[in-house]
C-alpha cells in the first residue's frame, strides 16, 4: 500500500516552479532542521524554511524560494539526496570508530 507522503502547495504566481511549499508527512523538526541547513546553503536558493503548523499536526511545511530559473522540486530532491549521504558517511564513521 503506497501513501502519498508529500504533497506540493504553489506559492505565489500559478506555475511558478521556484516558489514552492512542500507538506512532508509524519516528520518533524528532526527532517526539518537537517534539510533547511543543507539547502539553504544551495546559491540558486533565495529562501529556505520550514514550520509545524501546531503540535497536534503531523506534517511539516517546507518552503524553497530558488533563484535562476531553478525548480524548488529539483532542490529538495538534492536537499534530501545529499542528507542521506551526511546520514552514511556519519554511520560509516562511526562504525569505524567503534571496532
Amino acid at each position: 500500500m503506497s501513501t502519498k507522503r508529500i504533497t506540493i502547495k504553489q506559492d505565489g504566481e500559478e506555475g511558478s516552479d521556484q516558489n514552492v511549499t512542500f507538506e512532508i508527512q509524519d516528520e518533524g523538526h528532526t527532517l526539518g532542521n537537517a534539510l533547511q541547513n543543507i539547502i539553504s546553503q544551495y546559491p540558486d536558493v533565495g529562501f529556505c524554511g520550514y514550520s509545524i503548523p501546531s503540535f497536534l499536526d503531523n506534517y511539516l511545511n517546507f518552503k524553497i524560494q530558488t533563484k535562476n530559473n531553478v525548480k524548488s522540486v529539483d532542490v529538495l530532491k538534492r536537499g534530501l539526496e545529499d542528507l542521506i549521504f551526511l546520514c552514511e558517511h556519519i554511520l560509516d564513521k562511526t562504525k569505524s570508530a567503534m571496532k
